[in-house]
């Protein structure tokens, strides 16, 4: 039995304790909910059960479980430090029950192409599923609560009228959430790849992932120990499956086209996994692997728009999903367990306490299925890195989440870290974002980029005094190339009248104050120009007073691809003709020779973000019937027309970049595969880069913001296109750059924001790192503040004597 103790500590979903709290005498109100009805006997279920019985033991809990109790699905759980922190604070006895049974370790082994790269410093904790099921099932019954296996819930209005409070963790075919569907709102996403759950009956002596290049395409093995006998042990000769036995859960997983082309969809369940034995027979030893019930599955992605309703409760897998290549179902429902318990001790009626659970836990799953998209988008896309270096693939299979980075592996493991820094070709001491890069005639002394940012504070498209202190700091601050805002090739083509220009000769002269100042001021910096043509989204009023607004008076007419508005009350614009169409190429062109004549080392052609060369290349902006509009190959035409002029009066030695958007996040607009396309032809015409960022081409987009969450779209592009790339988007931290730099995602990332925060981000990036090399030099005035300065003492005088003989109480 387990034994019980006094003291109710409750506990944040992430591990931090809360103030102990006894509630002897609930109240009858819903506030305290007495009666209470668990729908599904899982993990997340059967913990939230015991915690609530443990706050208030003469709560009347039942959990209702459709399947026997020793029945359960797949072999071991992974939990996290950060969960079983949360579980120790919240109850000790299930901590410690726990504990006595985890399988502990460090290291994770990627195995490619017939070489093993290990990593280690990880620390991983896991058990069986049946285990941690048989202690939450002693729990529940030593604290009272009504277990009903092989019982169907009543439906859940029901069991609402019923009963105060209803959590529904009936899993992720959640009959409860179908019920209330309409006021869930459940979004479900199936993904590319087959996987399934299998054990093996030794255990492995790390995480493992191997990669099987067979004649049908890519196969994975994602492996983990669960299990390991005691010292001692003898194993016994019965079927496998017992807890104190040696086991494995192993987990195959291919692209669905994969599956079918190995004939895995003929197979019954025996014959998969023999045939995935025989696959992985290396990572397994020769030995076989068993079953139970397992079947071949397409991981779906859970999101609700609301996680309560009345008094019914969503948790867990019902909730939430997320890729279990980040090791998150259980660690996800035990956490929600824990949020939902301390919440509704904490709030003063069960509506406030609801809302708080899902206050609290909404943004932290957000984030997890933020990550666990990535990660299962990079396993779909697995065949794309095969032919990285074994180590730089091994670093990218560990920061494909972006939750371990550079940083926090090397950290982890010193030695592993510095391997695929030398292999990549980092010299000694020397981080990856600052080793140099070259572009045609160019060579980039780091791999930072000040991104283009419209500050909108020229005169008459005269860039003044503001443009060059902004650009000119940014410039002394280290990073290798500083963009200007986008520079307009027509007073028509301005999106505010704030816009900079090179349109006239005063314009070139203007920036020609500013490219020598860069030049001659901050030596070694490279600064480049991005053309543009507001398009539709032109004739607005300043950002501050009004982002995409139309002005109030002096509107000027606006041209686009097609006569579609930007937005409601927006301008209609013109539809270009044939004549127009050579009219702006011949801007593009002339912009281009003031650029020159003004010094710039760099042209940027911009063709993203709905301006007026991107809405040619997007189906929702381009409706055309003619030569440009259409197919992509139509729709990409023009600009590359524009390109191939430019590109023609553009000094040969000096490199041109062409920023696009990836995605319009819009339904029926630009996909992926078109980007890579799009890519691709710009860099057959030509182009030495592809700048990388996404959306804004329609008002009514859904983007999914992230931590640097174009940067994927980059990472295909120069994976599929051949490219250079730069990476764009809320990329926020030194860290984040060498992560992408180091795993081959990128070439260049550009940073926008970081810059406004700190003109000087990419010096204090090195001085953070402790790097002083050829990378980040700081301009001579500068190198007295090369380290940060001292903000006082932080060490104490240090014990010098020790002192023997009767204490003296003063």
């Amino acid at each position: 039995m387990l034994s019980t103790r006094g003291g109710v500590p409750t506990s944040g979903a992430r591990g931090t304790a809360r103030a102990t709290t006894t509630n002897p005498h609930p109240s009858d109100d819903r506030s305290h909910p007495h009666r209470i009805a668990v729908v599904g006997g899982g993990p997340g279920g059967l913990y939230t059960a015991a915690l609530l019985k443990r706050l208030a033991p003469d709560r009347e809990i039942t959990v209702y479980e459709r399947n026997a109790p020793d029945d359960t699905f797949g072999f071991g759980v992974v939990l996290s430090d950060e969960t079983l922190g949360g579980i120790e604070h919240a109850d000790p006895v299930v901590y410690e029950a726990l504990t006595a049974h985890f399988v502990r370790w460090d290291d994770i082994d990627i195995v490619h192409r017939g070489t093993r790269q290990t990593s280690g410093g990880h620390r991983f904790a896991a058990l069986g599923r049946r285990r941690l099921l048989e202690i939450l099932h002693e729990r529940c019954r030593d604290l009272g609560v009504e277990l009903r296996f092989r019982t169907e819930a009543p439906p859940p209005d029901r069991l609402a009228r019923t009963h105060d409070l209803v959590v529904a963790a009936d899993g992720v075919h959640s009959a409860t959430r179908e019920a209330y569907r309409d006021v869930f709102r459940p979004h479900l996403t199936s993904h590319r790849c087959r996987y399934i759950w299998l054990a093996a009956d030794f255990a492995f002596d790390a995480f493992r992932f191997e990669i099987a290049e067979t004649e049908h395409g890519v196969m994975q093995l994602h492996g983990y120990p669960y299990s390991r006998p005691s010292p001692g042990h003898h194993p016994s000769t019965r079927p496998c499956g017992r807890q104190d036995e040696a086991a494995s859960t192993v987990i195959v997983e291919m692209r669905e086209e994969v599956w079918r082309a190995a004939g895995f969809d003929a197979l019954d369940e025996t014959e998969s996994t023999a045939r995935c034995a025989k696959i992985f027979a290396d990572a397994l030893g020769g030995r076989p692997l068993r079953s139970n019930k397992s079947a071949w599955t397409t991981f779906r992605t859970v999101v609700n728009d609301r996680w309560s309703h009345g008094n019914v409760v969503l948790l867990g897998d019902a909730a939430h999903t997320a890729h279990f290549s980040i090791g998150s179902g259980t660690k996800l429902a035990v956490e929600d367990a824990l949020a939902l318990a301390a919440c509704l001790e904490e709030q003063p009626t069960l509506q406030a306490a609801l809302g708080a659970y899902e206050e609290e836990r909404r943004p932290v799953v957000a984030s997890t299925q933020r990550a666990a998209k990535a990660s299962l988008e990079w396993f779909e896309d697995l065949d794309r890195y095969l032919g990285q270096p074994p180590r730089q693939f091994a670093f990218n299979l560990l920061t494909r989440s972006r939750r371990v980075t550079h940083e926090n592996l090397r950290l982890r493991d010193a030695g592993f870290t510095g391997a695929v820094e030398r292999e990549f070709g980092c010299p000694p001491g020397t981080p990856p974002m600052f080793t140099p890069f070259r572009l045609r005639g160019l060579t980039l002394r780091n791999r930072v980029v000040v991104s283009p940012m419209d500050m909108y504070s020229a005169t008459d498209g005269v860039p003044g005094d503001f443009h060059l202190v902004h650009l000119g700091a940014r410039a002394l601050g280290g990073a290798a190339l500083v963009m200007t805002e986008m520079v307009c090739v027509s007073a028509e083509g301005r999106i505010t009248p704030g816009c900079a220009g090179l349109y006239t000769g005063r314009q070139s002269e203007a920036w020609r104050r500013i490219t020598d100042f860069v030049h001659t001021g901050a030596p070694g910096t490279a600064i480049g120009v991005q053309l543009g043509h507001s398009g539709r989204k032109g004739s607005t009023r300043l950002m501050w007073e009004g982002m995409d607004q139309p002005l109030p008076d002096g509107n000027w007419p606006l041209v686009a691809p097609s006569p579609l508005p930007y937005r409601p009350g927006s301008q209609v614009p013109r539809e270009l003709s044939r004549a127009h169409l050579t009219d702006v190429r011949e801007q593009f062109r002339s912009a281009a020779v003031r650029a020159a004549g003004a010094g710039f080392d760099l042209l940027e052609l911009h063709c993203a973000h709905g301006y007026l060369l991107s809405g040619f290349l997007s189906p929702l902006t381009n409706h055309r019937t003619d030569a440009y509009g259409g197919s992509l190959e139509k729709r990409l035409r023009f600009p590359l027309e524009v390109f191939d002029a430019v590109r023609e009066v553009w000094p040969g030695e000096r490199p041109m970049t062409v920023r696009i958007s990836a995605t319009d996040w819009a339904e029926g607009g630009t996909s992926a595969e078109e980007a890579v396309e799009t890519a691709r032809a710009f860099a057959a015409h030509g182009a030495d880069a592809i700048d990388v960022s996404t959306g804004q081409v329609v008002a009514g987009e859904r983007p999914e913001f992230g931590r640097s969450y174009q940067t994927p779209y980059a990472d295909r592009v120069r994976h599929e296109a051949g490219v250079p790339v730069i990476a764009v988007g809320a990329i926020s931290s030194w860290d984040d750059v060498n992560s992408l730099i180091l795993a081959g995602r990128a070439d260049l990332c550009a940073l926008a924001r970081p810059h406004l925060y700190d003109p000087h981000w990419t010096l204090h990036a090195a001085a953070e790192q402790g790097y002083e090399g050829p990378g980040a030099p700081w301009p001579a005035p500068y190198r007295a503040g090369s380290r940060p300065p001292r903000t006082g003492r932080t060490d104490a005088p240090k014990p010098r004597l020790t002192l023997h003989g009767p204490r003296q109480d003063v």
